[in-house]
């Protein structure tokens, strides 16, 4: 199997409770209403055309459809792919959910408006080049909005989570965000790729959310960040 391989297949199998967790009803809407907010400032002006790169189960990508945008949706892992499918179909104008590599995105250049994606940027194999495609997808003024955080700054092999056996010392070994001590390692790559005015935000009312009503079991208390840049 490749590096991409098992992380697929690891994130396959966390697919079900990862979904459950995220759709917990007693913060489903505080999280719905907390995220529009984020993402309404970072993107243009609704509809815009937005890929969703790494969508997970697709919160980001419904959040946007939401929001009024034209969302297509990618992702690599199988069992991700079908939740994000499942959600798409529940409203009108959903997300197109498409099975696409984050790093290199199978789509013409200038084709969107806006690449966003969500806890992507610490798993993501070479995301330098990942991030010059989707440059390279935008139209002139376009964006790139990524959220993330420094999950483990003290490496993936100290992680609650059961990583071992798929996050091994190879795939590890391929992910040079994976274990950032800074989120400025993430700025530095968006900047590096090209893009403008790239900033970082605090995501505050996520802090503030987490504080009321808890973090996934073995996971930290502890910031997250909007870095976004413009074409």
């Amino acid at each position: 199997m490749t590096v991409q391989d098992r992380i697929n297949t690891y994130w396959t199998g966390r697919a079900p409770g990862y979904d459950d967790y995220q759709q917990r009803p007693e913060r489903l809407a505080a999280d719905r209403e907390a995220w529009a907010a984020i993402w309404a400032r970072a993107l243009p002006t609704a509809p815009a055309d937005v890929l969703d790169v790494g969508t997970g189960t697709g919160q980001v990508a419904m959040v946007l459809a939401g929001l009024g945008h034209r969302v297509t949706a990618t992702d690599l892992a199988e069992g991700m792919l079908e939740r994000a499918r499942r959600h798409a179909a529940t409203v009108p104008n959903g997300p197109v959910v498409l099975r696409g590599d984050a790093v290199d995105p199978d789509f013409p250049a200038g084709t969107f408006d806006a690449v966003t994606s969500r806890y992507l940027m610490w798993t993501l194999r070479e995301p330098a080049v990942a991030v010059a495609n989707w440059v390279r997808l935008l139209r002139p003024g376009g964006t790139v909005a990524v959220v993330d955080s420094t999950w483990f700054p003290e490496g993936l092999e100290n992680a609650s989570e059961n990583f071992t056996d798929h996050y091994d010392t190879e795939v590890r070994a391929r992910l040079p965000l994976a274990a950032a001590t800074s989120i400025d390692q993430t700025v530095e790559v968006l900047a590096q790729a090209g893009l403008a005015d790239v900033t970082v935000t605090p995501l505050t009312s996520i802090y503030e959310l987490d504080q009321r009503f808890g973090v996934a079991p073995g996971h930290e208390h502890q910031m997250q960040f909007l870095i976004s840049g413009q074409r």
